[in-house]
């Protein structure tokens, strides 16, 4: 599964959206500075083990995940960070940490985060760490149907 599937999906959706580039960029602060997106509209993907089972946090970039407050939140026993190496293979195109926020075109479960879901647009990794996809949150919400936890 590569960004062309998710560009096809949207397209297939009839969904507004725009890629930036940009100079190299790793973390999602840095992202959202260089692509001149406020952080709190910078939506970073976490990839997260929930009692054995892989699913992706959704969160701003200003955000940092609390591990111990997403597990209550899901009525989990056990949520960690999980390692590349469990996830590696689901993202075969995507540079790692480049991850887009779409888990469900790659068979993940999605939680987001309320601060994120409050934002007009948003701004996300396009796969790899120099390009920055753009559209409304509504329309990531309708397609993606993330679970809004805290976190």
């Amino acid at each position: 599964m590569s960004m062309e599937s998710v560009t096809h999906f949207l397209d297939e959706n009839g969904v507004k959206y725009v890629i930036q580039q940009h100079s190299p960029a790793y973390t999602a602060q840095e992202v959202a500075e260089v692509a001149h997106v406020p952080g709190r509209h910078f939506a970073k993907s976490v990839m997260i083990n929930v009692d054995g089972r892989l699913a992706l946090a959704v969160l701003p970039a200003t955000d940092r995940i609390d591990l111990s407050r997403l597990a209550r939140s899901l009525g989990a026993e056990s949520v960690r960070l999980a390692e590349e190496g469990e996830f590696s293979d689901r993202f075969p195109d995507c540079e790692p940490g480049a991850m887009p926020p779409f888990g469900n075109l790659f068979d993940l479960e999605v939680f987001v985060s309320p601060h994120l879901a409050q934002a007009d647009i948003i701004a996300f990794n396009a796969g790899n760490h120099h390009e920055v996809m753009q559209l409304a949150y509504g329309v990531f919400d309708r397609l993606v149907k993330p679970a809004e936890v805290a976190m």
